[in-house]
């Protein structure tokens, strides 16, 4: 993969950020609070107590001993380890808030602080769908897979997966296979190019017999990971995977799932944004199929093939459009009151309380009904009004 792939230059900036991911107990959510309220290169020095931390920083830095072990972990080895992975592999980085961050990401509810990638993000421009399904899929399923992917792909949808087994990987066999029996330079425009979304490190290929498809999606479209290179496919990663891949897509597509899983926690992350959620019926028999079927029955639209997705993607355009979609729920006057007054920076509870006059429990529903709706974040004890950031440059 590696020998085919051209090779960028990294920024300081990049470098710092892939490290700081690459540190131990710095999940999503820290590494985006270290990045919120510092650049790249004034974080890391933050993490090695060489510069002082915003409040809200410090705070969670507080936490579980989390400063002493990241001024252990935080070295210059760590770093130059990091930049020559990245460019061994030939791994380029986006770092949210950038002009190069993914679009469909940027107003999401929990986008990813740091993005490894190979390949061209451009590959995000097209109309996008989603197709998930279980690991040991039906010879039906596979094939259905594969060829609403071709078909997809063929009229210019991106198809989108987290490449495990199964169901992932026959949906990007088939959009594969539609890149490859167009010859025709013109025709071979209006064909989508595929995105895998994955759970370890670029450079950990995982299932290991997926080598040469990771490779042909890295070549033709994009591969995307928010792993620091070296990271291994850890079983917490795949649930933190799984709302990348639907908050990428515009539709998601389920062929074939168990009532529980993988599938089931990708579904639950795409309702959360409001993502349209199809589903492929099967046999009440059909073990395969179990989750499928309970999702239709319980309102998700059944689809037979690859025209019913696209009458799905017809009938919205919201995530499509180049503006921020941003799919949080609209605020009551009320709330929308309490957003304003506080956004800007950092607060307590008890400065929440001060500065809306509400009963400290009425201030503690209050937060929480806001996290939950992805209007604010608590963090150690502070807390953030989340705002859709416009790319920098």
């Amino acid at each position: 993969m590696v020998s085919q792939i051209r090779q960028f230059a990294l920024s300081k900036d990049q470098i710092a950020a892939a490290s700081l991911a690459a540190l131990p107990k710095i999940g999503p959510k820290r590494l985006m609070t270290l990045l919120k309220h510092h650049d790249p290169q004034t974080a890391w020095a933050v993490v090695q107590g060489r510069a002082k931390p915003s409040e809200s920083v410090a705070a969670m830095l507080r936490t579980d001993g989390l400063i002493t072990l990241l001024r252990h972990r935080a070295t210059q080895e760590l770093q130059d380890q990091i930049a020559r992975r990245c460019k061994s592999a030939g791994m380029k980085i986006a770092i949210f808030g950038d002009a190069d961050y993914p679009r469909a990401l940027t107003g999401d509810l929990a986008p990813p602080a740091v993005l490894f990638y190979l390949g061209d993000l451009s590959a995000l421009d097209n109309r996008r769908v989603a197709m998930i399904g279980t690991r040991n899929a039906t010879a039906s399923g596979r094939y259905l897979a594969s060829h609403i992917a071709y078909d997809l792909a063929a009229n210019n949808v991106c198809i989108i997966s987290g490449l495990a087994r199964g169901i992932d990987a026959w949906s990007h066999r088939g959009a594969m296979r539609a890149l490859e029996l167009e010859s025709n330079a013109d025709q071979l425009n209006k064909i989508a190019r595929p995105v895998g979304v994955v759970a370890s490190g670029l450079d950990v290929i995982y299932p290991r017999e997926h080598a040469q498809l990771w490779q042909d999606i890295a070549q033709h479209g994009a591969l995307l990971s928010e792993s620091a290179p070296g990271s291994p496919p850890e079983a917490f990663r795949f649930p933190l995977r799984n709302r990348i891949l639907a908050a990428l897509s515009e539709v998601l597509v389920v062929v074939e799932s168990r009532t529980t899983g993988g599938s089931m926690i990708t579904v639950d992350e795409a309702q959360k944004r409001d993502v349209t959620v199809l589903a492929v019926p099967g046999s009440p028999r059909n073990v395969a199929s179990n989750g499928t079927n309970l999702l239709i029955q319980q309102g998700c639209l059944p689809i037979i093939g690859a025209q019913d997705v696209l009458v799905a993607l017809g009938l919205d355009h919201r995530r499509a459009s180049e503006n921020i979609y941003d799919p949080r729920p609209r605020l009551s006057a009320g709330d929308q009151d309490l957003v304003s007054t506080m956004a800007g920076s950092p607060f307590t509870l008890d400065e929440f309380v001060v500065r809306t006059n509400l009963a400290t429990i009425e201030a503690a529903v209050s937060l929480g009904r806001l996290e939950a709706m992805g209007w604010v974040i608590g963090n150690s004890g502070w807390w953030e009004v989340i705002e859709v950031r416009q790319p920098r440059g």
